[in-house]
């Protein structure tokens, strides 16, 4: 049984999931049995960081993924992202890289600069 705090809402539930069966127990709601799940099976992150920007009023820019990735590839999209270099002007939401690290997730501009 492995021991997890889902953070799908405020509640905090204390869950346990069969590594096995992939039976959670403690959730309150159906969300927290699917998060426990997919904890287990296949965890996803949202990656944030910044990255050096050229021509801006600011010498970093604030950066994240458009959707959750696998978690296993977090330190090789944190790679990417340290050799990058976006060039301003850039509007919040642009895309900076597609498809990063074949994840099918996007790195957008958290602001404008």
């Amino acid at each position: 049984m492995k021991e997890l705090v889902c953070i799908v809402c405020p509640r905090g539930c204390h869950l346990q999931v069969d590594e096995n069966t992939l039976e959670v127990i403690g959730n309150s709601c159906e969300k927290g049995a699917e998060y426990g799940k997919n904890e287990i099976s296949n965890p996803l992150r949202t990656v944030t960081a910044s990255v050096a920007v050229e021509g801006g009023i600011h010498p970093r820019l604030a950066v994240r993924t458009n959707r959750a990735v696998p978690k296993g590839k977090m330190f090789e999209i944190m790679n990417v992202l340290h050799s990058f270099k976006a060039y301003s002007p850039i509007k919040r939401g642009d895309v900076l890289i597609e498809n990063v690290c074949n994840t099918g997730a996007d790195i957008i501009a958290s602001r404008d600069i």
